[in-house]
């Protein structure tokens, strides 16, 4: 069975326009995806990383260029990509199963099916027994899986992750991205993540890749060739960890020089 997930940005360019004054935000960015892969973004603030996410989920269109899922090109929002945000944008009133329930909307499947669909995935995120649980009565970490069950209640080809541990303390981050980690294996979706952190994009991902700023273009990709699970304190975490936050200082010098 051919597996889905290809994600493909062939020469994307983006401007905005901010205070009457053209800003380039992305110019000629080519990045490949494989189906099942795992691919952190990382760079200074403003590079564009968020840009190019929202790119590939359909919100905005590129200038130049173009952005394909599987040889199909993505010119607005679909569920065949998911995205889960910073803050998890549940809606305070329905429940956690309703929620996930939201993501099957559209399925080909009998209610009995969704029913089923949305358990099995509450239970993937390590929710079972919080079905019935509001959002405004669950912790930030617990809001965070319910938004990534319904963002795979769909069973997108790629999900999108912008910051989606960035605002949980540490140790509630720790703990959720040792379960993404699981949750991504069991799924062997297709994953494109934001991050600003660099030991938790050496930690999840097959290949990070590092954006550079004005305006934003792919400096470098760094493949992460180790078995999973991955120790933080390891000589080979550390020896990536430390390039990348050489390469990123290096960035951050050059755009206060400019």
């Amino acid at each position: 069975m051919l597996q889905t997930g290809l994600l493909d940005i062939r020469h994307v360019s983006k401007m905005f326009t901010v205070d009457a004054r053209p800003v380039h935000a992305l110019r000629d960015v080519s990045l490949r995806v494989e189906p099942g892969e795992f691919v952190s973004l990382v760079g200074a603030s403003g590079c564009g990383k968020s840009t190019l996410l929202r790119l590939v989920a359909g919100l905005d269109t590129p200038d130049e260029g173009s952005i394909a899922v599987d040889g199909q090109a993505v010119n607005a929002p679909s569920l065949k990509r998911g995205i889960v945000f910073q803050d998890h944008r549940l809606f305070p009133w329905l429940s956690v199963l309703d929620n996930v329930l939201l993501g099957l909307h559209k399925a080909d499947a009998t209610a009995a099916q969704r029913l089923q669909r949305a358990a099995e995935l509450i239970s993937l995120v390590g929710l079972a027994g919080f079905e019935n649980a509001f959002p405004h009565q669950l912790s930030g970490g617990m809001a965070q899986r319910a938004a990534i069950a319904r963002s795979l209640a769909p069973s997108p080809e790629v999900l999108l992750l912008d910051e989606p541990l960035g605002a949980l303390d540490s140790l509630t981050r720790s703990h959720l991205q040792e379960e993404l980690l699981r949750i991504w294996r069991h799924q062997r979706t297709t994953m494109l993540m934001v991050t600003h952190d660099v030991e938790e994009a050496i930690f999840l991902s097959d290949r990070v890749v590092l954006l550079g700023s004005r305006p934003g273009h792919i400096r470098t990709q760094i493949s992460v060739n180790l078995p999973h699970p991955r120790r933080r304190a390891s000589a080979q975490v550390i020896a990536i960890k430390e390039h990348l936050l050489d390469l990123l200082a290096g960035e951050t010098q050059t755009r206060v020089a400019v």
